[in-house]
């Protein structure tokens, strides 16, 4: 399937939830992309796996990077995508390929940008951290992605989102002893000894922070147990997974201390993190951006990128056309007019300079 940049976004947008790319399974959806790219004229196309990064070099005074992941999670019968009325369904319609086509329909219809541009379309945004293609491209040609500010096209419902939360995961264990099940009194049970630690759960009142007048709400939050050994052992081990999600005025560092307080006296183990990023909307690109839309600000409620640029030392905001209390259903879904008022959004943004 070949993929039409210049025509209607909407469209385009269809036909990229029609190629799926759950994680780790992007090359058809980033081939089809770098060769559509490839017939877009001013642009130098480069690629890293399955990040595809194209780059005009123009010799405008500054550079906008627009930035957008390939992958889905995974598909629950939500592909191919379907219309009904103003709403397209499928799997990665709101997150994020309804911001995806924005990105990629703006390249081949602007061919006087005010600016110079990078387009980076990436693979493993979905997964663990390791994985991300914009953060090998960060370790690998921290050159493909120089730039004055950057726009990362994850849903937003056509507002922007300023910075992002932090996120960690922690795996916490609890021991015990086997013995056979109809004589339990032998053994302890590992599995009944994680409700102490889902009861801190439930007492947990978590934050919410203001800064730079957004609002951030933190939450920690068990997402997985794991234990048992047979149908009729009990159990020696059980694993309690949480998910603290932390405002972007915490550290990696302050985070992972924050989740051991609460978890005092459990063996825990550290399983995954990624820095939040402060929303950096004083500066004067990020300032110019937000006036040049009028469209409301808001904290971003979730880890997203604009992490990995903050860490490089670009300012960076979310922007796009999908809704993010949509993200990762079943039903997910897009209104299609947002993804034309986005177009119509970064088009007058990308020509005005």
């Amino acid at each position: 399937m070949t993929l039409d940049l210049a025509g209607d976004p909407v469209a385009l947008t269809a036909a990229l939830v029609d190629f799926p790319s759950v994680s780790g399974a992007e090359g058809p959806l980033a081939d089809a992309v770098e060769a559509a790219l490839n017939s877009v004229k001013n642009y130098r196309i480069t690629r890293d796996g399955d990040t595809v990064v194209a780059r005009t070099d123009l010799g405008r005074k500054h550079r906008i990077l627009l930035a957008g992941h390939l992958d889905t999670v995974p598909i629950v019968d939500n592909v191919p995508s379907r219309r009904d009325g103003d709403l397209l369904y499928g799997c990665g319609t709101s997150d994020m390929k309804s911001g995806l086509a924005v990105l990629l329909h703006l390249a081949a219809t602007i061919p006087d940008p005010a600016y110079d541009l990078t387009l980076v379309c990436y693979d493993n945004e979905e997964v663990e951290a390791v994985k991300n293609g914009l953060g090998r491209v960060g370790r690998n040609h921290p050159d493909w992605l120089a730039a004055d500010f950057a726009i990362l096209l994850e849903p937003t419902d056509g507002t922007v989102e300023g910075g992002c939360q932090g996120t960690l995961r922690a795996k916490i264990t609890t021991s015990g002893k086997r013995a056979h099940s109809a004589r339990s009194w032998f053994g302890v049970n590992a599995i009944h000894a994680a409700g102490e630690i889902l009861a801190r759960l439930g007492k947990y009142e978590p934050r919410t922070v203001e800064i730079d007048g957004l609002v951030y709400r933190e939450g920690l939050n068990a997402v997985r147990i794991e234990g048992g050994v047979a149908g009729n052992v009990i159990p020696d081990r059980c694993d309690v997974t949480v998910n603290y999600r932390f405002a972007p005025d915490r550290t990696e560092q302050g985070a992972e201390q924050h989740v051991r307080e609460v978890f005092d006296g459990y063996e825990l183990a550290i399983t995954d993190s990624s820095p939040g990023a402060l929303p950096g909307l004083s500066s004067p690109a990020a300032a110019n951006f937000v006036d040049a839309l009028k469209v409301p600000v808001q904290a971003k409620l979730g880890w997203t990128d604009v992490a990995r640029f903050a860490g490089l030392g670009i300012p960076a905001v979310n922007f796009g056309p999908g809704d993010p209390n949509l993200a990762h259903q079943a039903g997910e879904y897009v209104d299609v007019r947002k993804i034309t008022d986005a177009a119509a959004a970064l088009r007058r943004y990308l020509t005005a300079g």
